[in-house]
C-alpha cells in the first residue's frame, strides 16, 4: 500500500448510519397512540457524528459512509445542506431511520435502532478503498457494523491505516473491537460496561479500572484507553499514566452523541498537535457540551470553550 501525504484532516468511517430523529412525548404509556412533538431530524451514526462536531470546532474532516435506498439519499442531503464533507459508497440495502423520544413525564430517554440494512463483501470492501483513496492522518471507526460485514472489518481497516502510516481511533464494542486489539489502535473509548466485557471481568473499584486499563495500554493492545464512566465522568489510560476526570456538571437535553463528541473533540486536539492528557481534557469539554443540545445537534464552540475553561489544568 502507499503511504499518504501528511494531512491534518479527520477521516471517518460509518459503515451502518442513521436518519436520527429526535422529539418529545407527555409520556409513554404502552398501547395508547403516543403523539410527539419539536421533531428534529439529524444525520446519524458514530462516525458522521464525529465529522460534524470536528467541522463545528474548526476542524478539516471527511466522512466516509455507506449509504442507500431513499432514507441514504435523504442522508447525503442532509449532510450537503449542513456542508459536512462527505463519500458515499453505495449500497443496495436501505440506510436505516433511527429515533430517540423524550419522557417529559419521567425526563427518561428512549431510543429505538433498527439493525440496519445487509452489506455486501463487495460493498464493504468499496469503504476501504475510500480509505485508502482519501488523505487525512487520523481515521476514526465509529459505531456498529452492518449485517454482513465481518468483525474483522476494523481490524483491516487498522492494517491498512498502520500500512499508511496513520492514526486509527475506534470507537465500537464487542467482538469487533476485541479482534482489533493489538493492530495499531492509536486510541479506544470504550464505556465501563464494554470495558469490563473485554477483559472478561467486573471491575468493581477505581483500582481495579485503572490497574485494567494501564495494563491493557502497556500491553500493546492500543496507545490510548478512555474509559467513559457516566456520572463519575471518565478515565484516560496512556503507558505512563492513568488520568481521571470527573462528569461536568451541565444541564442535561439529550444525551445523544456525547461519546462521539468526546472523541471528535478529543482527536481533533491530537491532530493539532496537543498532548494526550490535554486532548481528554478537551474531549471531555466537547462530550458535556454535546449534552446541552437536542438529539443529535452539534455542541456549540463557545459552550466547548467554557467547560474546557472549567477543567482547568491537567
Amino acid at each position: 500500500m502507499s503511504s499518504q501525504p501528511a494531512s491534518s484532516r479527520i477521516v471517518t468511517l460509518t459503515l451502518n448510519p442513521s436518519l436520527d430523529i429526535a422529539s418529545d412525548a407527555d409520556a409513554i404509556v404502552a398501547l395508547r397512540k403516543v403523539r410527539t412533538r419539536n421533531e428534529r431530524f439529524d444525520p446519524g451514526g458514530g462516525g458522521i457524528n464525529v465529522s460534524r462536531v470536528v467541522q463545528t470546532l474548526g476542524g478539516e474532516t471527511l466522512a466516509i459512509i455507506a449509504a442507500g435506498g431513499l432514507p441514504g439519499a435523504l442522508l447525503e442531503q442532509m449532510l450537503e445542506a449542513q456542508a459536512v464533507p462527505h463519500r458515499t459508497v453505495g449500497i443496495a440495502g436501505w440506510t436505516r431511520m433511527a429515533h430517540t423520544v423524550n419522557d417529559l413525564s419521567t425526563r427518561r430517554e428512549f431510543r429505538f435502532v433498527p439493525e440496519g440494512p445487509e452489506l455486501t463483501e463487495a460493498e464493504w470492501r468499496a469503504v476501504l478503498a475510500a480509505m485508502e483513496a482519501e488523505p487525512g492522518d487520523w481515521v476514526v471507526g465509529s459505531g456498529s457494523l452492518p449485517l454482513g460485514v465481518p468483525a474483522e472489518f476494523y481490524v483491516h481497516a487498522a492494517e491498512l491505516a498502520r500500512r499508511q502510516g496513520r492514526h486509527f481511533v475506534l470507537d465500537t464494542s464487542g467482538a469487533p473491537l476485541k479482534a482489533a486489539l493489538g493492530h495499531g489502535l492509536a486510541l479506544i473509548k470504550p464505556s465501563r460496561g464494554e470495558f469490563e466485557a473485554l477483559v472478561g471481568r467486573p471491575l468493581g473499584t477505581p483500582r481495579a479500572l485503572n490497574e485494567a486499563a494501564l495494563a491493557m495500554v502497556r500491553s500493546g493492545a492500543a496507545g490510548m484507553v478512555v474509559v467513559s464512566l457516566g456520572q463519575q465522568g471518565a478515565l484516560l489510560a496512556t503507558p505512563e499514566a492513568v488520568t481521571r476526570l470527573p462528569a461536568l456538571d451541565v444541564p442535561v437535553v439529550g444525551a445523544v452523541g456525547a461519546g462521539d463528541s468526546l472523541v471528535a473533540g478529543m482527536v481533533l486536539a491530537l491532530a493539532r498537535g496537543e498532548s494526550p492528557k490535554e486532548a481528554f481534557a478537551w474531549g471531555m469539554a466537547t462530550g458535556a457540551a454535546a449534552v446541552m443540545q437536542p438529539g443529535t445537534a452539534r455542541p456549540r464552540p463557545e459552550d466547548v470553550a467554557m467547560l474546557r475553561a472549567r477543567i482547568g489544568a491537567v
